[in-house]
């Protein structure tokens, strides 16, 4: 009977794509080409010997069948995707049911500068735990058992997971005490003129952005250094070797330790982002997910204190 199946891929391309009403949306959040996309549901079409979509000139819309089968797609992906976590649940007790292992995966600069120097304390809270830490900026999949839960900085819309936003930033310029100090205690923005800029690839809340808001004008917001991870840009501040822009939760522990300064704290930029808990569909009140978002809770409340 199973082998009448149509392939899981092919059911994963329709549901974003149905859902979505875009190949090239589903595309994006499947990590594959649009083209990938299009043979996939062309595949299923042909194994179902139905026209699941209406190809208009600008857009696709459901056929009557095609809503059909999406609604039953959909619900029996929830219903794998339930299973596969109960079971991976399972799998990560010890014999007497406790759970043992808890795999998280943060983006680089929030890992090395907030959240690692603080695990002690969830390792503390919950001795039962055994913690993993994986440190990348890279997509994971969490369905795909890549890791439990992930702390990502981002919008906060992320394909097929749920995220709660825990923190969000700001950004302004820092230094070491010594740069500060050579620099007379940079009396104005306008000092900034004679200061090497650093920069972190990518930051959509940049140099520019912050100068417009200071109301600054001559300033090249393009020269200095930059790196592909703020963590990178901070150390290199700390190091003497130029002014970064900081994020705020990046940079609020070497403030409070003396091993930067804000020189103009009062001119602030939102950033783009912000630090999200992301984790599986049906994964909310697992008692994982349940232990790490408390304790975070605690941890940000006492940061933010």
């Amino acid at each position: 009977m199973f082998d009448r199946l149509p392939p899981l891929q092919t059911l994963r391309a329709f549901e974003a794509t149905g859902r979505l009403l875009s190949m090239t949306l589903a595309a994006e959040e499947l990590h594959v080409t649009h083209g990938a996309v299009s043979r996939r549901i062309k595949t299923l079409e042909n194994h179902l010997g139905v026209a699941l979509f209406q190809r208009l000139t600008r857009r696709i819309v459901l056929t009557e069948a095609g809503a059909e089968f999406l609604l039953a797609v959909t619900r029996v992906l929830a219903e794998l995707t339930k299973e596969s976590e109960r079971l991976r649940a399972h799998d990560s007790r010890d014999g007497h049911g406790r759970v043992t292992r808890l795999k998280i995966n943060s983006s680089v600069s929030f890992a090395n500068k907030w959240l690692a120097p603080r695990l002690h304390r969830l390792k503390a809270r919950h001795p039962e735990l055994d913690v993993h830490l994986e440190v990348t900026d890279k997509y994971v999949d969490l369905n795909e058992g890549e890791a439990d839960v992930a702390i990502r900085y981002g919008s906060g819309r992320y394909p097929r997971v749920l995220a709660e936003r825990i923190l969000e930033e700001t950004v302004t310029p820092v230094c070491s005490p010594e740069y500060w100090r050579a620099r007379a205690g940079m009396p104005s923005v306008e000092s900034l003129a004679r200061c090497t800029l650093l920069h972190e690839d990518g930051m959509l809340a940049n140099w520019e952005q912050w100068l417009a808001l200071a109301g600054i004008k001559g300033i090249r917001s393009d020269r200095g250094s930059a790196y592909s991870h703020g963590s990178l840009a901070i150390e290199a501040a700390i190091r003497g070797e130029g002014v970064a822009l900081g994020r705020s939760v990046i940079v609020a522990d070497d403030i409070a330790a003396g091993h930067l300064v804000a020189p103009f704290p009062e001119i602030c930029l939102k950033s783009e982002r912000g630090h999200d808990l992301v984790y599986r569909i049906g994964s909310r009140d697992d008692s994982k997910v349940c232990a790490l978002r408390d304790w975070l809770a605690d941890e940000i409340r006492r940061f933010l204190g």
